[in-house]
C-alpha cells in the first residue's frame, strides 16, 4: 500500500479491519464498494417484492378509478346504529379466497349465496367497509376503536392475518386507562397475546385494581375473570419470592 501524502491518514476500516489511506475515517474502497453493491441488490430485491404484490394484490371495489367494479355480492352491516344501511360492494372469488368462512358460505346453497348479499351483524358501516378492503388490499388504517371492531371481525370470518394485525397493534395501545377492558375483550375473542399482555399490567398495578370502575364493573359482570387475575398476581408473587430466595 503507497504511503500516505500530507493531509491523510494511515486508518483501520471498520469493516474488515485492515489498514488504509485515506482524507476521512470510515471504510476502505473495496469494502465501500462492497457494501454499495450489497445495497442495490437489496433495493432490487425490495422493488421485485413490491412488484410482485402489487400484481397480486386485487384492486378494491372502492377504488374510484374503477368505474365498474363487476361486483357479484354485497355485505350490508346490520348494525343498531344504522337505519339505512349502505351496502359494501365485493366479488365472492375475494371473500372465498380470504376466509374459510366466506368459502363455506358461498359455496353451499345458502340464502346469502343465491340472494347475492350477506348480512353482517354487530358491526358499523365503516369496520365492515374497512374490513372488506383489507380482503382486497391488506392494509387498514387502526385507530383503537378500529382495532377492536376489526379484530372481532376477523376472528368470526377466520382473516389470521388481519387478528394478528389487530392484535399487536392493540397491544401497543395498551395503559392502565384500558388494561381491564382489554383482558376481558382478549378472553372473550381467544386474543391471546393481548390477554397476556394486559394481565400483566394488571398485575404489576394489583394495588389500584380494586379502585376502578372497570374492576368493579367485571367483578359484576364476569367474577371468574377477576380470579384468573388474582390467580395471575398470586403466581407472580411466588415466582419472585422464589427467585429472590
Amino acid at each position: 500500500m503507497s504511503r500516505a501524502t500530507i493531509g491523510q491518514l494511515k486508518l483501520q476500516c471498520l469493516s474488515c479491519k485492515e489498514e488504509y489511506i485515506s482524507d476521512d475515517a470510515g471504510t476502505c474502497k473495496e469494502c465501500y464498494e462492497e457494501a454499495s453493491e450489497t445495497e442495490e441488490e437489496l433495493k432490487r430485491e425490495i422493488d421485485d417484492l413490491k412488484s410482485k404484490v402489487a400484481f397480486l394484490r386485487f384492486w378494491s371495489p372502492f377504488d374510484t378509478r374503477n368505474r365498474s367494479s363487476f361486483s357479484d355480492v354485497v355485505l350490508v352491516a346490520s348494525d343498531e346504529f344504522e337505519a339505512n344501511p349502505v351496502p359494501v360492494p365485493a366479488h365472492k372469488a375475494v371473500l372465498a379466497s380470504r376466509s374459510p368462512v366466506f368459502k363455506a358460505m358461498l359455496e353451499i346453497e345458502m340464502e346469502e349465496s343465491r340472494s347475492g348479499t350477506i348480512n353482517i351483524s354487530d358491526v358499523s358501516y365503516d369496520a365492515l367497509r374497512s374490513f372488506v378492503n383489507y380482503l382486497y388490499t391488506g392494509e387498514a388504517c387502526l385507530d383503537e376503536q378500529m382495532g377492536y371492531d376489526l379484530l372481532v371481525l376477523a376472528e368470526k370470518y377466520e382473516v389470521k392475518h388481519l387478528k394478528t394485525y389487530c392484535e399487536r397493534f392493540l397491544v401497543s395501545k395498551l395503559n392502565w386507562d384500558n388494561a381491564v377492558a382489554s383482558f376481558s375483550f382478549a378472553h372473550q375473542h381467544n386474543a391471546k397475546q393481548l390477554l397476556e399482555s394486559a394481565l400483566s399490567m394488571i398485575t404489576d398495578n394489583m394495588d389500584n385494581l380494586t379502585k376502578t370502575e372497570e374492576y368493579t364493573h367485571l367483578v359484576e359482570k364476569d367474577p371468574r375473570l377477576v380470579v384468573e387475575i388474582f390467580e395471575a398476581y398470586l403466581s407472580k408473587q411466588v415466582n419472585t419470592a422464589a427467585r429472590d430466595g
